[in-house]
């Protein structure tokens, strides 16, 4: 049976609409840096041991003041919520585990009944497992400081991946030198660790002596203050007498300190 034009355009559209509703499906998103990590790690070289640990966003953890600048709320779930209503103050220490300076260290914490984060080296906490051991058995948090201390932003995204994977296990990532962007901080997601910077820069790392430590430490305690200090990576002998003096002064200010939530 032959149909009318009419009918035949009618049929016709009637069938173009419905091959139309079966091919429309929502549309792509652009790739982003988060999903370039989101796959898994390349992984590192044979001889690292990749860690993971419980799930943890990445914004970066720190407070505006001197040499810092406030790129993510710190309140985003509770137990990452720092305390800045208070006197308590976040010592952390970069570097180590080393043989000499850390256990210096962790003897001053303790005569001043204080807590601390240590952002350690894969590396040195591979070479050195009984003093990772020895600062949790005493009350310290651990945090990754990748394996090999590079210049992350400097590297391709295959070696990022296998420095922050190969880092020890923490919910805290703490990038070398400060030296960070948007991708670094999504591969520290994608290792489900949470990005974490600094308020006060002693610079104790140029051994300015020990009197110049002490009143960078001072200087910059206020309430919540992340305070950045190193055990390794040299001689921290100027850096054991500051922190021991500092603490006994803010100790008599009515400050406490505390461990970040790693």
């Amino acid at each position: 049976m032959t149909l009318p034009p009419g009918k035949l355009f009618l049929v016709a559209a009637i069938l173009f609409v419905a091959a139309l509703a079966q091919t429309a499906g929502p549309s792509s998103l652009p790739a982003s840096a988060d999903h370039l990590v989101a796959s898994g790690p390349a992984g590192p070289p044979p001889s690292l041991k990749i860690s993971t640990v419980s799930k943890t966003s990445a914004k970066p953890v720190h407070r505006t003041g001197r040499k810092s600048q406030r790129t993510g709320s710190t309140a985003v779930a509770d137990d990452w919520t720092l305390a800045n209503d208070g006197k308590v103050l976040y010592l952390t220490f970069d570097d180590g585990p080393q043989v000499t300076y850390t256990p210096q260290v962790l003897a001053v914490l303790a005569r001043h009944h204080a807590k601390a984060t240590f952002f350690v080296l894969g590396r040195e906490a591979a070479a050195h497992p009984e003093l990772v051991a020895l600062t949790r058995r005493q009350g310290h948090h651990i945090g990754n400081h990748t394996w090999d201390h590079p210049m992350l932003t400097h590297l391709p995204l295959k070696r990022i991946r296998e420095e922050i994977f190969s880092g020890v296990k923490s919910k805290c990532f703490r990038p070398p030198y400060r030296d960070t962007n948007a991708t670094v901080a999504a591969v520290a997601a994608a290792n489900h660790q949470r990005q974490i910077l600094w308020d006060v820069d002693t610079n104790d790392w140029e051994k300015p002596g020990a009197a110049a430590i002490e009143h960078e430490i001072l200087r910059g305690a206020r309430p919540g203050a992340i305070i950045l200090m190193h055990d390794g990576g040299g001689t921290r002998t100027q850096t054991v007498a500051a922190l021991d003096r500092a603490l006994t002064k803010l100790t008599a200010r009515g400050y406490t300190f505390r461990a970040l939530p790693c």
